[in-house]
């Protein structure tokens, strides 16, 4: 499956950016998706991930409230509607698929097999 991630830019802090992940190739309703951010000299970490049916979602404790997951899978895509967007939220976010739904390790970059280009978000103070 390819993925493809767009949506970022640069927004004062505040507010609101959707980011969307668009898949091509297999059948993408059998794939969980998450969402990863990787700010300048710092590890890749986790977002959000949502089960290929929708079923189950998750987030970091820091964005809880103000990042929103979803998907259409009649659309092959999946969106992260993040509010009330925060400085530190500054990062390129990724989305990532795998087969492997309601992993418990979901949390892991390694969990996921395929991997979008990354769109940069940027919050201004």
């Amino acid at each position: 499956v390819q993925l493809q991630a767009a949506g970022g830019g640069l927004v004062q802090a505040g507010g609101s950016l959707r980011l969307s992940c668009a898949a091509s190739g297999r059948t993408f309703s059998s794939y969980a998706v998450g969402w990863f951010r990787q700010a300048p000299g710092k590890e890749r970490e986790f977002v959000s991930t949502i089960s290929s049916d929708g079923g189950l979602t998750r987030y970091r404790d820091s964005v809880k409230g103000r990042i929103t997951i979803s998907r259409d899978n009649a659309k092959n895509t999946v969106y992260l509607q993040m509010n009330s967007l925060k400085p530190e939220d500054t990062a390129l976010y990724y989305c990532a698929a795998t087969m492997l739904d309601y992993n418990v390790y979901y949390y892991r970059p390694t969990a996921y097999d395929y991997w979008g280009q990354g769109t940069q978000v940027t919050v201004s103070s």
